[in-house]
């Protein structure tokens, strides 16, 4: 719809709106206070009342970024454009540290929109265009950039020009339009500003499709107009544009569709392995002294292998530890977003609380790991809590690295400042660094034996020879295959949010899609280690960890039908953000599930066990 727009005089752009809602408000008072005092380490300030503004009292209005339509991460400061600056000079708005790590970048303008003030035509500035101009201004067009703005903490985008096609005989040429002014038309209700909305006029445009020296008039006008719509709704308008009915009953729809399937097919899945569970049972306890012991087979002859410490103990407490850290991490931002704490562009709160919550559950990394390693047998203690803190921020920090590295060649707001850098680094230092050592101190001392029902022999049994099918990438494969099912459709919604310009806002589809995704994953890797000690192979501890996470390599690659079917993303800046950054998230789905694996399998392995006589 875009590209037709494109070739039209009068291009309407979005309406945006946004709120912080009253009951939000309440509820976000009411969470637990570490939640607060996070929120405050962090800066992360939400101005939650209206905000009242008497006639013709000065409104600003802040231009944020600029950069191609189709490449959401590459962006750049509004004015590496050569548009008309502020008369007193161009003054950066203090960013909190999400909307930094969002890219935002918000400056001063030189439009003068004051509360009800009309303008019919106010000429910012007229100037001729040097050759670099007008090259920089081309590209520009060609490339179908956008700019973005904020007026009262409403966001609006517009685009700075278009491409016209010209028929001359047989030979189809374009022509690139430059946007010369803009017209705002904006909506209050008694001293609160409501609604802003911004379209262009098809008679003020100017030719930049070769050479220099034109002559570029920029100017707006400004509209007002009276709505009966309250401040506490203004951003009801745009989430029905992001979510028309008809697409959310088809989304619902699709995601209950999903739901039943998935769950009908774990439901044989339980019942075929409750029963033979049962038929297990049956015969392992059989106190007929007439069946001989070399009758038995199966999962009962492995008992003194199968709790025996997997190798690499020490990284696997670490992989386990780190999985739970991102597991608590999740159920933490679920908490804020089920209570209306992430509405529309609610710049960097999302962002932020990943940082805050990351940090703070590091000790849960610390506690898991460390009484896991102890509870394995393990003694260097030191080691681990390091290896701990290693697996997820070492991967972290190469990939920040490279792709910092990258957006600074490019000169884009993705970038991130060195003033950013050293906060997330002095938040590691003493926030993440420490909570994982206090938390490995506390599992190392609250750490037991590992209450194994049955006790391991000196010696490894050793394991018959297995078919092809039985083999670790075969079984990963089949245990990544359903869970993913379930989180198919949805996540078309979350990359087309994340990657687009669609806004998600049903965070309880997504809340149901997680809860059934850890529930599959539990299924799933507790029937594959079922049969996996069924035909006596007792190494199931790192197999039961890659079954479990193997979904995130699923993940992984979707990211590339994605990118290559259902986006337009080009370039190496972009490119390179996409797949950078959507490796770090399916390797935390990786090890998140892959922990959720791991310690339902160890509950069922135990159960199995107990329940039967081991000498």
């Amino acid at each position: 719809d875009s590209n037709d727009d494109r070739t039209k005089g009068v291009r309407p752009l979005w309406r945006i709106h946004c709120t912080w809602n009253r009951m939000d408000r309440k509820r976000w008072c009411g969470m637990r206070w570490w939640t607060c005092c996070s929120f405050v380490l962090c800066g992360w300030t939400v101005d939650g009342a209206a905000k009242a503004y008497h006639v013709g009292e000065d409104v600003p209005i802040y231009a944020n970024k600029v950069g191609p339509f189709h490449n959401p991460s590459e962006t750049y400061q509004y004015y590496d454009l050569p548009f008309c600056q502020p008369i007193d000079g161009v003054v950066n708005k203090w960013e909190d540290l999400g909307e930094v790590l969002e890219g935002d970048r918000m400056t001063t303008t030189p439009y003068d929109l004051k509360f009800r003030e009309d303008h019919d035509f106010t000429e910012i500035c007229t100037k001729t265009l040097e050759p670099e101009e007008a090259e920089r201004f081309r590209e520009a067009v060609l490339e179908d950039y956008y700019f973005q703005m904020f007026y009262d903490d409403l966001p609006l985008w517009g685009f700075l020009g278009k491409v016209v096609p010209e028929r001359k005989g047989e030979t189809q040429t374009y022509k690139n339009y430059l946007f010369s002014h803009l017209h705002f038309e904006l909506a209050y209700n008694r001293k609160n500003v409501i609604e802003i909305n911004v379209s262009t006029d098809p008679l003020k445009i100017v030719d930049i499709s070769r050479g220099s020296g034109q002559l570029v008039t920029f100017s707006y006008s400004a509209k007002w107009k009276e709505t009966d719509v309250p401040y506490e709704r203004r951003m009801e308008k745009y989430t029905k544009y992001s979510f028309l009915r008809k697409h959310l009953d088809i989304h619902w729809f699709s995601i209950i569709n999903s739901c039943v399937i998935v769950l009908l097919l774990t439901g044989f899945l339980s019942t075929i392995l409750h029963r033979t569970l049962k038929r297990d049972f049956l015969r392992y306890t059989s106190a007929d002294p007439e069946v001989p012991d070399e009758d038995e087979s199966g999962w009962k002859l492995i008992h003194a292998d199968v709790f025996r410490a997997p190798q690499h103990s020490s990284l696997f407490a670490a992989l386990i530890g780190t999985g739970s850290q991102v597991f608590a991490m999740s159920l933490c931002i679920f908490a804020l977003a089920l209570v209306g704490t992430f509405y529309p562009y609610n710049r960097g709160a999302m962002l932020t609380a990943f940082v805050v919550f990351f940090s703070l559950t590091a000790g849960v990394a610390g506690d898991v790991s460390a009484s896991l390693y102890k509870k394995m047998g393990g003694t260097n203690w030191a080691n681990n809590v390091l290896l701990t803190v290693c697996v997820f921020c070492g991967p972290l920090l190469l990939a920040f690295s490279y792709l910092n590295t990258v957006a600074i060649f490019y000169r884009s707001t993705a970038a991130l400042p060195f003033g950013t850098i050293v906060i997330i680094v002095v938040i590691w230092a003493l926030i993440t660094f420490p909570l994982t050592v206090v938390g490995g101190i506390t599992g190392k001392n609250r750490a037991t034996e590992l209450d194994a029902p049955c006790r391991t022999s000196k010696y490894a049994r050793k394991i018959p020879q297995l078919p092809w099918y039985r083999g670790v990438i075969p079984q990963m494969t089949m245990a990544g295959f359903l869970p993913f099912s379930a989180i198919y459709i949805e996540l078309y919604y979350i990359f087309a949010s994340i990657w687009g310009h669609k806004v998600y806002t049903i965070y309880s589809i997504i809340f149901i899609v997680f809860v059934l995704l850890l529930v599959v994953t539990s299924f799933v890797t507790i029937a594959l280690t079922y049969f996996q000690l069924a035909v006596e192979d007792w190494r199931w501890w790192w197999r039961s960890v890659l079954c479990g996470g193997s979904t995130g390599v699923f993940i992984f690659g979707y990211c590339f039908y994605f990118f290559n079917v259902k986006s337009d993303m080009t370039g190496l800046l972009q490119t390179s953000f996409f797949f950078g950054y959507m490796f770090l998230v399916s390797y935390a789905f990786f090890l998140m599930l892959g922990a959720v694996g791991f310690f339902s399998s160890l509950l069922v392995v135990k159960r199995m066990y107990r329940a039967i006589k081991c000498e």
